[in-house]
C-alpha cells in the first residue's frame, strides 16, 4: 500500500477536477491512500510537521466518494496558489518557519525546499503528483532532483509546457474564446465599429492564434511578434470597409507588445517573478478611437476563458492524463511527465519540461506582415498548430 499526495498549482483551468478524479479512481482500485494537498506547493511549507498540529486546512483525503462528481465542474477542489517554496517571498513564509530563517537572498527570496522535504517525510508520502504549468513544474523538477518520486501533469491555457503537444485547459480556452468572439460580433456589426478582444497569453500566442483561426477574425496579434499600431489600424480600416456589415475584429494576446515597447504589466511580481498582465487591448482600442474618432468595442475575456466546466476534449485528456499518471506510479516509473506527443499518449522525463520554451512557430503558422494566422496546407501538420 502506498500513500500518494496530489496537488494543483498556478492558475486554475477546466479539467483539473477530472484528472484528480481519474487518478483517484485508478489508484483506489489498488487500495492505496490518496492525500490531496490543498493550495498547491503552499501546503508543503504551511503544514507543521508535528503530531499534535492541526493541519486539516492543508490536507484533504481523497476517495471515490468525495471525488465522484467533481469532474462535472471546472476549477480545482484542491484549490491552488502560485507559491514556489524554493523562491518564497518573506510575506509568504509561515510563522513557524520565519523565526528559523536568516536574511533573504539577493532577490529578496527564501529557499524553503528543506522545509517542504521535511513535510513530505512527515506525511509519509511515497510519491507526489503535481498538476501545473511552468511555475509549478519548476519546483516539481527541484523535488525530483532531491529524490522525491514525482509525476507531473501539464496544464495551461497557453499550451506552452515544453515536452508535450497538449496541456489541460487549452481546448476549453480556445472553445470559449471562439464563442465569445462570435457573440461579440453582433454588437460590433450593429454599431459598425472595431472590436478588440484581448485573450490570455503571456509569452505564447498559441491560444490567440488558434482562436483567431477558428473564429475567422480579421487580424490577430500574438505575443511572439511586436506590432505597429498605425499599420494595424490601416489593415483594420480596410477590413471594415470591405465587410458588408462595416465592422472589423482583432484578437490580441495579453503579452503582445508594440514595436520597441514592453508588455503591459501591473502589480508586484508573484512567486515566479511574473506581474499581472493585461491592458494591451485597451491601448490598441484607445489608439483606434483617436484615429477614427469613433468608439471601439474593447473586451478582455480574461477569466471567462478559464472558468466553467471543461469541453469534451479537455475532459477526455484529463481523464487519460490522470489514469496514465496512476499507471506510471504503479509501475514505479516516477520522474515523468504525462504527455501527448505526435498525437499519442506517452510520458517524458520531467526534466524535459524545463529544457526549452514552447512558442508559436511564426514562420510556419503566422503571417507577421498581415497580422493573421497562416494555415494553408495542413497535410502532416500537428493537430494544434504548434
Amino acid at each position: 500500500m502506498k500513500r500518494i499526495g496530489i496537488l494543483t498549482g498556478g492558475g486554475d483551468v477546466p479539467g483539473l477536477n477530472a484528472a484528480i478524479k481519474s487518478f483517484v479512481y485508478r489508484f483506489d482500485d489498488a487500495g492505496h491512500e490518496i492525500i490531496g494537498l490543498r493550495r498547491g506547493w503552499a501546503s508543503l511549507v504551511n503544514i507543521i510537521p508535528e503530531e499534535n498540529a492541526d493541519n486539516s486546512a492543508w490536507i484533504m483525503p481523497l476517495s471515490r466518494l468525495n471525488t465522484r462528481a467533481i469532474d462535472r465542474s471546472g476549477g480545482t477542489v484542491l484549490h491552488t496558489s502560485r507559491i514556489n517554496p524554493s523562491i518564497s517571498k518573506p510575506e509568504n513564509v509561515p510563522p513557524h518557519l520565519a523565526a528559523k530563517l536568516g536574511p533573504p537572498d539577493k532577490r529578496g527570496r527564501h529557499d524553503l525546499t528543506d522545509a517542504a522535504l521535511r513535510v513530505i517525510d512527515f506525511l509519509k508520502l511515497d510519491a507526489i503528483v503535481a498538476l501545473g504549468g511552468d511555475g509549478t513544474l519548476n519546483f516539481a523538477r527541484r523535488l525530483h532532483q532531491e529524490g522525491v518520486p514525482l509525476i507531473a501533469i501539464p496544464k495551461t491555457m497557453d499550451n506552452d509546457v515544453f515536452g508535450t503537444d497538449y496541456c489541460l485547459g487549452f481546448s476549453t480556452a480556445v472553445t470559449r474564446s471562439v464563442m465569445f468572439i462570435n457573440d461579440l460580433r453582433t454588437s460590433a456589426g450593429s454599431h459598425e465599429r472595431f472590436l478588440v478582444v484581448e485573450l490570455f497569453g503571456r509569452y505564447s500566442g498559441e491560444t490567440c492564434l488558434l482562436s483567431s483561426y477558428l473564429a475567422g477574425v480579421d487580424r490577430a496579434v500574438i505575443a511572439e511578434v511586436p506590432f505597429d499600431c498605425e499599420k494595424l489600424y490601416c489593415l483594420l480600416e480596410r477590413d471594415k470597409s470591405e465587410n458588408p456589415s462595416n465592422y472589423a475584429v482583432v484578437a490580441i494576446s495579453e503579452g503582445a507588445t508594440v514595436i520597441g515597447g514592453e508588455m503591459i504589466a501591473t502589480g508586484a511580481p508573484d512567486a515566479y517573478g511574473n506581474r499581472r498582465l493585461g491592458g494591451i487591448g485597451e491601448i490598441v482600442s484607445d489608439f483606434l478611437e483617436k484615429r477614427t474618432r469613433d468608439k471601439v468595442i474593447y473586451q478582455r475575456l480574461a477569466y471567462l476563458m478559464r472558468s466553467g466546466a471543461p469541453d469534451s476534449l479537455d475532459q477526455l485528456v484529463a481523464n487519460n492524463f490522470g489514469s496514465l499518471a496512476a499507471d506510471l506510479l504503479r509501475r514505479g516509473e516516477a520522474g515523468k511527465m504525462v504527455a501527448v506527443v505526435g498525437g499519442r499518449y506517452t510520458a517524458v522525463p520531467i526534466d524535459m519540461s524545463g529544457e526549452s520554451k514552447k512558442r508559436v512557430d511564426v514562420d510556419r503558422f503566422y503571417d507577421a506582415a498581415a497580422y493573421r494566422p497562416k494555415v494553408a496546407e495542413v497535410m502532416d501538420m500537428p493537430m494544434f498548430l504548434h
